[in-house]
Formats: C-alpha cells, sequence, structure tokens
C-alpha cells in the first residue's frame, strides 16, 4: 500500500516546500515528513495538488504515457462565443506546437470559494467560467490557450487529476488515501482507497 495526499494548493503558494526568497511553499500547510508533489501547480493558480514519497505512485500519476486527463475550472475575461469553444476544443496552435483536443464547457460554479487577494472586478468587462479538461500538461497551457482564443485567464482552479477531485476541501486543507499499486502495470490500475478527513496545519 503507499499514500497520497491530496493538498487544496492556496493562490500564490509554490509547489514545493522551500524557497530562498520567503514566499509561501507546501510547508505552510501540510507537514508529512518525506513526500513530495507529483506534478505541479503554478504559484498564481489553485487547487488539488498530489503528493506522495513513493516514486512508482509519482510516476504513475506524472508520466505523459498514462495521459491522466486534468480538468481545471477557469475564470476568464469576456464570455467567449461558440466559436471560441470550438477552436479550444479541437485544438489551438501555440508557440510549441498545436494542442490536443479538449473537452470546454460553460461552468457556472456559484460557490467557488474566496480568494485573497480577490480577482479585480470590472464593471464594464463581464467574466465566465469554463470547465477545461486536458490530456497533455504543458507549461500555463490553459492560460495560454484561453489568451490565444482572446479571452485571458483570470483565476484557475485544477479541479481532478484522473479520478482524484478537489471536492470537500477547503484551501490549506488535505486528506491521504491509500492506494494499492498492482504487481505489474495493466490497462487499468486496482486502487483501494480509504477517505479521511480533511486537515489543515496550523500554524
Amino acid at each position: 500500500m503507499s499514500t497520497l495526499y491530496l493538498l487544496h494548493k492556496p493562490f500564490r503558494v509554490l509547489s514545493q516546500f522551500t524557497d530562498s526568497r520567503g514566499r509561501a511553499t507546501l510547508a505552510h500547510y501540510i507537514d508529512v515528513p518525506g513526500i513530495y508533489p507529483a506534478g505541479r501547480l503554478d504559484h498564481d493558480s489553485e487547487g488539488l495538488l498530489l503528493l506522495t514519497g513513493d516514486g512508482r505512485l509519482a510516476h504513475r500519476i506524472t508520466h505523459p504515457d498514462r495521459k491522466q486527463p486534468k480538468t481545471y475550472r477557469v475564470q476568464v475575461e469576456g464570455e467567449p462565443d461558440e466559436h471560441a469553444l470550438a477552436a479550444l476544443r479541437h485544438g489551438v496552435t501555440l508557440n510549441d506546437g498545436p494542442t490536443r483536443p479538449a473537452r470546454v464547457t460553460r461552468f457556472d460554479w456559484p460557490d467557488v470559494p474566496p480568494r485573497e487577494p480577490p480577482v479585480r472586478y470590472r464593471a464594464s468587462v463581464p467574466t465566465c467560467w469554463l470547465e477545461i479538461t486536458l490530456t497533455e500538461g504543458r507549461n500555463r497551457q490553459v492560460r495560454r490557450m484561453t489568451a490565444h482564443v482572446g479571452h485571458p485567464t483570470l483565476r484557475l482552479i485544477r479541479w481532478s487529476i484522473g479520478s482524484w477531485q478537489l471536492a470537500g476541501l477547503a484551501p490549506g486543507e488535505w486528506r491521504e488515501e491509500r492506494i494499492h499499486l498492482p504487481r505489474r502495470d495493466a490497462g487499468h490500475d486496482k486502487q483501494a482507497r480509504h477517505h479521511h478527513r480533511p486537515r489543515r496545519r496550523r500554524s
């Protein structure tokens, strides 16, 4: 059995445990020794971050051959029309090449947790929430894709990685799951999970 930790990474927190410049890190929120992120989430993005001390489990989560779908809930500037949504769904060409097709839908999410500082409000500029699911993980890909179709990202929250979801975790909270890794890789992994109450590190 391996242990996986699901953390709701807050805005402007680095996906690492130390920083020479004194910025907020994961150490402010989770104090389990010997773990590290399986993948990363940008400093200015929020949401689900997976951590483990098991290299084999981390490899299974992050290796490109696994094509773990990642779903983001994204607040963008303006209201994308069907042409812009179709472009995102079919793939756009960025400076590092065309993106794979993505699943993109408009999303009404009234219960978004508050962010500090909040997204700047401008009465003359409407905003819209999208849910975007990718099967690749380029640097700042979602932000570059929405900017490409004329709708810059204002807020980005990663909701899920594969079957792991952010549900039930407030910013800064985490929970652990016990994972059973099969002896040999198969087309689909069988995972036994035990859910624990979310926890928040107290400073």
